[in-house]
């Protein structure tokens, strides 16, 4: 199989499982996946100034920038956030077990491949997933109080101050 066919798979294949979800959680995590393609590309950019690794082959409009950023990041940022958040012990420990995967598996197999070289260690590269976890974690709960404040109605509804009269009231009147 071709690199190209590896990179363009990384960027395309993931979405089609969104499919899957309901679109309220879609709509939920959204905002989520977007923030984590800016934040990746940052420190991707960012990894490639200070020579920490070097990307070799992309997609075609993309440069330097490897198609995990806008494919396979964003998506199961979605998958975990699904299934673990709010319970913030188990989505470190799910989100520890992709990021050991990451940096021990994936990256390794991309080197392997020709599609990007790893100039810093592994466990580094670790630390520095791990910190864009959590700083995920912070922008959703910063977004689910957005969420939160957003549906709260702008106004309280007070209680009418007169009552209205029944109809057996409004008939005894009329005679």
């Amino acid at each position: 199989m071709s690199n190209q066919v590896i990179v363009w798979s990384i960027l395309i294949l993931p979405w089609f499982s969104l499919f899957l979800l309901k679109k309220d959680e879609i709509r939920r995590f959204m905002p989520l996946a977007l923030f984590t393609m800016v934040v990746t590309s940052i420190v991707m950019e960012a990894g490639i100034r200070l020579n920490l690794w070097q990307i070799r082959e992309t997609t075609f409009p993309l440069n330097q920038t490897l198609s995990y950023i806008y494919g396979l990041a964003p998506v199961v940022a979605i998958w975990v956030f699904k299934y673990t958040y709010g319970r913030f012990w188990r989505y470190m420990a799910v989100d520890a077990v992709f990021n050991l995967g990451f940096a021990f598996l994936f990256t390794p197999w991309l080197a392997n491949r020709g599609i990007k070289d790893l100039y810093t260690s592994r466990w580094s590269l670790f630390l520095i997933v791990t910190a864009l976890s959590l700083l995920l974690y912070l922008y959703q709960m910063w977004q689910e109080n957005a969420w939160a404040e957003r549906k709260a109605p702008a106004y309280e509804l007070q209680p009418a101050q007169k009552q209205l009269p029944r109809r057996d009231e409004e008939n005894e009147e009329e005679k």
